[in-house]
């Protein structure tokens, strides 16, 4: 009976991977094979030798990038069944001495491919819908002025959509991808039959002939066949919503067959009739089945962008708990979906960049030029921590895990290096945009270590300021004080306001603090550590993991069974907000010290971050300089 249940819910989960994991590689054939042959930059020449080698190139960049190297061996290093670069990072970071140079080597590389994952979540969505929606203009290019205003409305409707959360429509992503890829299949099926030639691709000889034949021609067709492949990162990046299994039977039993057989049979189109290179990928389907194509591609692609924008919002809120961004506002789209969050900011700050993209560059080719930089950044980071994680937790010697990860290496840095010569005629976006997003990044974690060394400086130990309180006779009034603090060991800055200026103390005073551990959730038996001190004082340690949801009123309520009831009607929370002021010639750049500050005056309230009831909240201000 158990293993019928498991097998019902691995096919339920593999049926939401469908749908959730793979829209971003399922849409590539929209545009890959296009863009080799046809693309705006050295497009490669329609010969039989060419074509073999390039869908050489696909089959094995498939197999070898997505099949072994994340299927097989990166998703081994899961933090806690939680995938993606944030998580490989601190799964990297835990067996390291902390301020070590290797440390904060770790931590800027992890950083900085989370950096152009949202410059790689700015391009998907755009070149995705621009690639389906120009369908349209194969069937009549009467629709061809039409196609930016139609692609433009789509991308707003999806944004303008989020914040109604995608519980209603995610039923609906599965059973629509598993149509795409049956589309997929059976057209290419077809024009496979009548040129069954196309096979021979599989002979990694072709990819091999063609690269070393056509010298710079093959080094630049790399930065096309690399779009073949965007999207591995989100196998792993989803494995903590499904699990290592239902997305590796997705792949391997239904998602990779199917795109290479569309891809072969975009091959075979062009080896009967080399002017469908216009659009190979709508050209293999039949003229009566062209508009209801379009259709199915849109909704595709807007699933495929869908996957992004979600993966961008879980990224911001495991950087939020990690200490590496402000507090933003985070809505839940689903009571029973914990991952399913809606950030207002981030939601609006793609949606412009995307909308400024798609103005910019104009077509699906233009924007070619812009993808894969990113991708292929992120992939060689992904190597370099995975070889951390290897050496640290697996207790691999530096060299086994060094040479089994240099074979990918090397086919990351050629992908990487081919889309370099790409950055003048676009790889530059997501470079700037990731590296923005770095500074914001890297500035927001230093400036918040900087201003609790100016915090500490000035602090005074808890346990004597206890002990003088219980001797000095301090009037105590009815109710308890909670103060917020980093610091669990010094007197919040808050307590010290606050007897400065009421003279008094609760009766029951609470010295609380929050910490984030490098494990995505902590269970409810361990969310809270009590302390009691003399004079009816207490410390508490609420404890999170980096994709768990603060709610400090719920933790405080588990301090019941270590003696410590709260009443919450009769509990005031005490915050400080302090007033920063920049000063030259400080630890940190001026410039950096502004956009710190910047940052810290729109950070969001750790009132509502915390979901603390603000009828119950006193904030006591003080200044402090950097």
């Amino acid at each position: 009976m158990q293993s019928e249940q498991d097998k019902k819910r691995l096919a339920t989960l593999t049926l939401a991977a469908l749908g959730i994991v793979y829209g971003d590689i399922g849409t590539s054939p929209l545009y890959s094979i296009k863009e080799v042959f046809g693309g705006a930059h050295h497009p490669v020449p329609i010969t039989p030798e060419n074509v073999l080698g390039i869908l050489s190139l696909f089959f094995w960049s498939l197999i070898i990038v997505v099949t072994i190297k994340y299927v097989a061996f990166i998703m081994r290093a899961n933090n806690k069944g939680e995938g993606g670069i944030i998580a490989l990072m601190t799964l990297a970071l835990q067996k390291g001495t902390p301020g070590t140079w290797q440390q904060k080597l770790l931590v800027m590389l992890g950083l900085f491919g989370a950096a152009l994952f949202y410059g790689d979540g700015v391009i998907t969505p755009a070149i995705s819908v621009l690639s389906a929606v120009e369908g349209l203009e194969i069937i009549t290019p009467a629709f061809k002025p039409y196609i930016l205003p139609i692609s433009l409305a789509i991308l707003i409707g999806l944004f303008v959509f989020q914040r109604k959360g995608t519980a209603s429509v995610g039923a609906l992503f599965g059973p629509v991808m598993v149509l795409w890829f049956a589309v997929l299949a059976a057209f290419g099926g077809l024009a496979i039959v009548e040129n069954p030639s196309v096979l021979a691709a599989i002979n990694p000889l072709h990819a091999y002939r063609f690269v070393l034949g056509n010298s710079m021609l093959g080094f630049f067709a790399l930065g096309a066949v690399v779009l073949c492949i965007t999207g591995a990162e989100a196998l792993y990046a989803d494995m903590g919503h499904f699990g290592a299994k239902p997305i590796q039977y997705a792949w391997l039993g239904y998602v990779m067959p199917a795109l290479l057989i569309n891809y072969f049979g975009q091959g075979a189109l062009l080896l009967a009739d080399p002017s469908a290179i216009e659009n190979p990928f709508y050209l293999l389907a039949p003229e009566w089945a062209r508009y209801p194509l379009v259709i199915l591609a849109t909704v595709a692609t807007v699933i495929a962008s869908q996957a992004v924008i979600s993966g961008a919002f879980s990224i911001t809120q495991q950087a939020i708990q990690l200490g590496y961004t402000p507090r933003l506002e985070i809505q839940h789209t689903s009571e029973k979906e914990m991952g399913q969050i809606y950030l207002p900011a981030i939601n609006w700050l793609l949606l412009l960049s995307i909308i400024a993209l798609v103005i910019e560059f104009g077509s699906s080719s233009n924007l070619a030029a812009a993808y894969g930089i990113a991708v292929t950044g992120t992939m060689l980071i992904t190597n370099i921590l995975a070889i951390a994680v290897a050496v640290r937790l697996w207790n691999w010697s530096p060299a086994r895990a060094i040479l089994g990860a240099l074979p990918f290496i090397c086919i990351d840095l050629g992908f990487f290096l081919a889309n370099s010569v790409k950055i003048p005629d676009g790889g530059w976006f997501p470079l700037v945009f990731g590296l923005g997003v770095f500074i914001l990044l890297t500035t927001w974690k230093r400036g918040r270590e900087l201003l609790g060394l100016r915090l500490a400086a000035d602090a005074m130990e808890l346990k004597p300021f206890v002990a003088s309180i219980v001797e000095g006779g301090v009037e105590r009034v009815n109710g308890t004080a909670v103060f917020m603090t980093p610091n669990p060991e010094n007197v919040p800055h808050a307590l010290l306001h606050s007897l400065k200026h009421y003279k008094t103390l609760h009766e029951q005073v609470v010295i609380l603090s929050v910490r984030v551990f490098d494990v995505p959730y902590v269970p409810d038996v361990d969310r809270v550590e009590v302390r009691h001190l003399d004079g009816n004082f207490s410390q508490v340690t609420v404890q999170y993991g980096f994709k768990d949801e603060p709610d400090i009123p719920l933790a405080l309520g588990l301090c019941a069974e270590a003696g410590l009831r709260l009443d919450m009607m009769d509990t005031s929370f005490f915050l400080g907000r302090e007033t920063l002021i920049p000063k030259l010639g400080s630890d940190m750049a001026y410039w950096r010290e502004l956009l710190f500050i910047a940052m810290f005056r729109n950070a969001g309230s750790a009132t509502a971050f915390f979901k603390i009831p603000s009828n119950r909240v006193v904030e006591l201000g003080s200044q402090v300089v950097l």
